[in-house]
């Protein structure tokens, strides 16, 4: 019987833990795929060529930083590219 409570007890436990995991696996997916899909608009709007300069090169770096970063990955990307170091 006491076996069976602890079995349980820790089966809720490893499924509280599993829902906060995906909660926020999923938080991060979302936050990727606004950030690359920020980059993919800014490039679709030429807003660079409104400053004489091209547009963002979309590499594996680029799509990376935007993957890991999310949103803010994707302003510095735009912040560094204004300025001129990337």
């Amino acid at each position: 019987m006491m076996g069976t409570i602890l079995f349980i007890v820790l089966g809720i436990i490893i499924l509280a833990a599993l829902w906060f995991l995906v909660k926020n696996v999923m938080k991060l997916v979302i936050n990727s795929i606004l950030g690359i899909l920020l980059l993919f608009i800014v490039n679709l709007l030429n807003l660079f060529s409104l400053l004489g300069k091209p547009n963002i090169p979309i590499d594996l770096i680029s799509l990376l930083v935007c993957a890991l970063a999310g949103i803010p990955g994707a302003i510095l990307l735009i912040v560094l590219h204004m300025v001129g170091l990337y």
